[in-house]
């Protein structure tokens, strides 16, 4: 079956406002537009502007990558201490309004915000069958890049079913973060209730997927008797279950398997340079995050970037079949392939610990063409052991300990693991430490330590009431004419 992604329509680089070449929330001079009397008039065009919305999909390895190194599983490394200042000052703590990596992912994330609302603009346009497939996959989409903003950046503009255009920016103001978590429950709400289970074409957003992330908003919200039930959905669904085996669950002939969710689909297919990274198929973060200056089997040399911490490591007990899979230790690897008479070697990068991120590694004899542009590994952006462990907390926060230690000790009994053993108030804390050791390296430790209130104790520079969001980036501000107040402490 095909990936969503290997369907290719050229057209969509003219029918975006927002585009290859962003420095601002809205593109100030677009290359060309499609006239809205010439588009839409057909199923295939709303199909055609339904991949579009998809493509900024997989400029959401900006997300993952900065979101590990923010937290306290990873530092930035990379070549030395100014290699990507933005990573390096959001590893730090001491990230501002400029910041070029930060204006990345608010670009790219309402760039597919703006592809959505084009379809919804245009919703009624023309009639064809089965339309609510369409839109309950724009509304998916929507949802999905609403809530990385508002993850990172709070209180956001919140524009709806119409673009943006660049004269327009003024007339949005920042959204009260509780009225874009109530826009993306709707958009999801309606999402699950049209979507089908499953699709012939991998990639394609599913009633699961938007259940699941459903679920999650619910839980950052802390409406967790609401979560139990949306959660229990997906569980009891049947359609999903836990992959058998952790150790190749990231690796490309383990994509789009059962446990998968909602996977970001990436292809080997060229196009990107480091001028243009949001015009990548492929997944960047994987060539970032591997071994630099590396020679030898099984892997591919990368950029050292994203590099867990001896903190990480120790977390881990001895049987834990976790490990080997999240955790590349380079060194053991080094020893254990020469003691078989194999050469490694490789280079030590800025904060070179000795281990790289194991899921997220170029390997030899997957599918590129440059490993660090166009490697076609699948991000797993939601992962049926995630929503297992939601609930766990969901259910542990209403005080049916019982039915969260359940889910909890089906994610431990795949790694290898006995059943937990709690002490009075410690299960809250175990759940917790369980989502570090099963999503490390996955991006969402930090999301999760900020919205528990524990940031400031684990991560280093982190200063309460400042740091829980990053700063609206500083073009923004001044292109919207300065009525958006900054974030506090920025």
């Amino acid at each position: 079956m095909n990936k969503i992604t290997n369907i290719k329509f050229w057209i969509l680089a003219a029918i975006i406002m927002v585009g290859q070449s962003c420095s601002e929330f809205l593109e100030v001079d677009p290359l060309y537009q499609i006239n809205s009397e010439t588009f839409f008039n057909s199923e295939d065009d709303y199909q055609q502007a339904l991949i579009g919305a998809y493509d900024l999909l997989q400029s959401s390895y900006i997300n993952v990558l900065m979101g590990e190194f923010a937290s306290d599983n990873t530092l930035c490394g990379g070549e030395n201490a100014n290699d990507v200042p933005g990573f390096q000052e959001i590893d730090d703590m001491r990230h501002g309004p400029v910041n070029s990596n930060l204006q990345d992912l608010w670009n790219w994330m309402y760039a597919g915000v703006n592809r959505c609302n084009y379809i919804f603009e245009f919703e009624n346009k023309t009639n064809f069958e089965n339309k609510d497939l369409v839109m309950g996959q724009a509304a998916f989409l929507r949802a999905f890049y609403f809530f990385e903003l508002t993850k990172w950046f709070g209180d956001i503009p919140m524009p709806i079913d119409v673009r943006v255009s660049f004269g327009s920016v003024q007339d949005y103001g920042r959204e009260a973060q509780a009225n874009v978590y109530a826009q993306i429950e709707s958009d999801l709400t309606f999402a699950s209730n049209v979507l089908p289970t499953s699709w012939d074409q991998k990639g394609r957003v599913t009633k699961g997927a938007a259940q699941a992330l459903l679920g999650k908003v619910l839980v950052f919200q802390e409406k967790f008797g609401a979560a139990t039930i949306i959660l229990d959905d997906v569980i009891d669904s049947g359609v999903y279950d836990l992959y058998d085996d952790y150790n190749t669950l990231f690796t490309q002939v383990a994509e789009n398997n059962i446990e998968s969710v909602f996977e970001v689909q990436y292809s080997n297919e060229q196009g990107a340079g480091f001028g243009c990274l949001q015009c990548s198929e492929g997944n960047v973060m994987v060539g970032f995050s591997g071994i630099r200056g590396y020679s030898g089997p099984t892997y591919v040399s990368g950029f050292s970037f994203n590099v867990p911490v001896q903190d990480l490591v120790d977390q881990y007990t001895p049987n834990d079949n976790r490990f080997r899979a999240t955790i590349m230790d380079i060194e053991a690897y080094k020893n254990e392939q020469e003691s078989q008479g194999n050469q490694v070697s490789y280079g030590e990068g800025w904060e070179h610990t000795g281990y790289y991120n194991h899921k997220y590694i170029p390997r030899t004899g997957e599918a590129f063409q440059d490993p660090n542009l166009t490697n076609s590994t699948n991000y797993r952006a939601i992962r049926f052991s995630d929503v297992l462990l939601l609930a766990a907390e969901a259910y542990n926060a209403i005080g049916n300990d019982a039915k969260a230690q359940e889910y909890v000790n089906r994610v431990r009994t795949r790694a290898g693991l006995s059943d937990l053993v709690t002490t009075a108030g410690s299960l809250e804390q175990d759940i917790q430490q369980e989502r570090r050791l099963e999503l490390a390296g996955e991006g969402h430790r930090f999301f999760d330590l900020v919205r528990r209130g524990e940031a400031a104790a684990k991560i280093p520079g982190f200063i309460v009431g400042t740091h829980e969001l990053f700063p609206i980036p500083l073009v923004e501000i001044e292109v919207a004419g300065n009525i958006w107040a900054q974030n506090p402490g920025y």
